[in-house]
């Protein structure tokens, strides 16, 4: 069953006017009542491991076919950093990784604590041009967090494959409104809660069999089980064969109340949603004389005081990098841009992106 954008955002009840999905996603109704149901039933006694596993099922292949890979090449978990720490493990010392200036720490630090790698970072828009033969990983954020500048992905697949690089492309600001090459790319990681619209703590990783395979299972656990419900006591290793060799534990309340959101993304539709995202951005940039952009994320310099004047006014955007970050995802109408631009009449400075 297909959701028009109208109908899907009747299922969404914020009481302020939100841009703010680039800090976290509000959730469906469907969603929020099914994680809501999930903590009614542990309070009650009820809460049963086949629900937990079902959601956690049900939201890795969800997710697998919003990016167009199998489900078997998914892994799930809390965090970002988890997934990057293993893909560093992964790295022999003396490996060069190449990364974008200013992206989110959480696909930076990891390779930063390993003192034995090379770590160089470039800005973003010559990132291509720096892949040579003595870079081992490319690692960047598809759109990045603090701007929401996209990262030049067709020109960068074409010099890692032609150096003989690897990607690993962080799609948390882009995973649910922007199409993803993920068949292109070796590995892929996901924050869920944001543009996914899921709870906090959860998380994918996917990629190309070869590549998920040289990542090392370094906090496997019982989930990561061949077989799960065998797996948890004992002797031999006995883990699954495929990419959920990876997979942690899961929180199965965040992961019952995820379910539902990525099948409710799917029945909307990733391109109709990207059109519609880009659409209220440049709503938001006409309106503001800005030029034309490919971003659902636009963010702008503005005068002092300007934050705390939304919040009173019951407007939620976000403050990064020292500018205003407003993000249109399915929930924005027009009305809540034209509210915004009203607000903000007077208060912008110079962009900072285009």
């Amino acid at each position: 069953m297909n959701i028009s954008i109208r109908d899907a955002q009747r299922e969404f009840s914020a009481e302020v006017t939100f841009l703010n999905t680039a800090s976290y996603g509000l959730p469906p109704r469907v969603a929020h009542e099914a994680m809501l149901a999930a903590e009614r039933d542990r309070a009650a006694g009820l809460l049963t491991t086949d629900l937990g596993d079902a959601a956690v099922t049900r939201s890795r292949e969800s997710f697998a076919r919003l990016i167009g890979l199998p489900a078997d090449r998914v892994a799930i978990g809390p965090q970002v950093s988890y997934f990057v720490g293993l893909v560093a493990a992964s790295l022999p010392a003396g490996a060069t990784v190449l990364v974008a200036d200013g992206d989110f720490t959480s696909l930076l630090f990891p390779f930063l604590a390993r003192p034995e790698l090379r770590v160089r970072s470039v800005p973003l828009e010559r990132i291509a041009d720096a892949v040579d033969g003595g870079v081992d990983l490319v690692a960047v954020s598809a759109v990045q967090s603090a701007d929401g500048a996209l990262a030049p992905m067709e020109d960068l697949i074409g010099a890692a494959r032609a150096h003989g690089a690897r990607i690993l492309l962080d799609a948390t600001q882009a995973a649910g409104w922007l199409p993803l090459p993920a068949d292109r790319v070796d590995l892929l990681v996901c924050g869920g809660y944001k543009w996914l619209l899921g709870p906090r703590g959860t998380c994918f990783l996917a990629g190309t069999a070869e590549a998920l395979a040289a990542l090392p299972p370094m906090a496997a656990g019982w989930y990561a089980g061949d077989d799960i419900w065998n797996s948890i006591y004992g002797l031999p290793l006995r883990l699954a064969a495929d990419a959920r060799r990876l997979d942690m534990s899961p929180a199965w309340q965040a992961w019952a109340g995820h379910a539902p959101a990525l099948e409710f993304l799917e029945q909307v539709g990733i391109e109709a949603i990207h059109r519609h995202d880009l659409a209220m951005a440049a709503r938001f940039r006409a309106g503001l004389g800005l030029p034309p952009g490919d971003s659902a994320i636009v963010s702008v310099g503005v005068a002092d005081g300007t934050a705390e004047l939304l919040r009173d006014n019951k407007l939620v955007a976000a403050v990064r990098a020292g500018l205003l970050r407003c993000s249109f995802h399915l929930s924005t109408t027009e009305e809540d841009v034209d509210r915004a631009l009203d607000l903000l009449a007077g208060r912008v400075r110079l962009p900072a992106t285009a």
